[in-house]
């Protein structure tokens, strides 16, 4: 049976709004421009079909106007959606403020999606070839995080554990990522989060460190912007080039570097050519406005072979 990619994480609506510059504690600025666009998970996701893997969604979504605009893109990108609407709630909203120099800034409330219970996944069966992803910010929604940490003690033999920290764990400490740590199979994630999370100052010692960490086979895949990204699985780190590019927009570009590595990995391909492609995705991504930007396989296919 081929390859899945199961995203236990969230997907909200993100507000995206343009900005010259943000505004000073109690001020006031006018955006140049404003959207709703299905944003969190679902960019991971988005990147990964695009890409070829068949994907599930795992998460909790609202019933209101936002859940009805997260379940409407998940349906035209062709992920599954695997739990009902909940039935007291909506589906989160995180507005994105992007400034001249395509950093952006997050404001965010968490909705059905912060929550997660065992009967949520009666109806699911996983298979020992599958990946599964686990966000960060899971870990600090109380109302999820002990069901789903429950669940991944489940998985069966060979089903591998797909982890990125996202900005808000800092460090290994605390019992839930110490839960985490050790079911690892894939670590993804940029350079200032992998240098926070481990205390270090260069992304070769970050590497090591987190090979120390987590289990004698896991990958570690740590994105260095136009630079392109170090992998690391056993005791090898190499670099994998970048493609530089004018950047427009960076929201989403980890979530597009993400699911398309995933997408070769399932394809067969090695790591050091999976990362490859991710950086010419995550690449492509940031020339788009909007978060979830993920190119199709043939633009990926055709900004390698230019």
């Amino acid at each position: 049976m081929p390859a899945r990619l199961l995203y236990t994480g969230q997907v909200v609506v993100d507000l995206v709004m343009a900005l010259d510059q943000l505004p000073r504690s109690g001020g006031d600025v006018l955006a140049r421009s404003a959207a709703f666009e299905t944003g969190g998970g679902f960019n991971v996701m988005a990147a990964a079909c695009r890409n070829g893997l068949q994907t599930v969604y795992l998460g909790r979504h609202g019933k209101g106007r936002f859940g009805d605009l997260a379940r409407q893109a998940m349906a035209v990108e062709g992920i599954e959606v695997a739990t009902v609407a909940s039935a007291d709630q909506d589906t989160g909203l995180s507005v994105a403020l992007i400034e001249p120099s395509a950093e952006r800034s997050f404001i965010s409330y968490v909705g059905a999606e912060g929550g997660w219970s065992a009967s949520d996944l009666n109806s699911l069966v996983v298979h020992p070839n599958d990946f599964v992803f686990v966000s960060g910010y899971s870990l600090l929604h109380k109302n999820k995080v002990s069901t789903l940490l429950s669940w991944l003690d489940d998985l069966p033999s060979g089903a591998s554990v797909v982890f990125d920290p996202g900005p808000l764990v800092n460090s290994p400490e605390g019992e839930e990522m110490q839960a985490v740590l050790p079911l690892i199979g894939v670590w993804t994630s940029n350079c200032e989060e992998a240098l926070r999370f481990t205390g270090c100052e260069a992304i070769v010692d970050a590497l090591e460190q987190l090979a120390r960490w987590l289990n004698d086979n896991a990958l570690i895949v740590v994105r260095d912007g136009p630079n392109g990204c170090w992998i690391r699985q056993g005791s090898e780190a190499q670099h994998v080039r970048g493609f530089p590019v004018t950047a427009i927009d960076t929201n989403g570009a980890g979530d597009a570097h993400a699911g398309v590595l995933l997408a070769g990995l399932a394809a067969g391909l090695s790591p050091h050519e999976a990362a490859l492609r991710a950086n010419a995705a995550a690449a492509i991504a940031v020339t788009r406005w909007g978060p979830a930007t993920a190119p199709l396989a043939a633009e990926v296919d055709q900004l390698i072979n230019a």
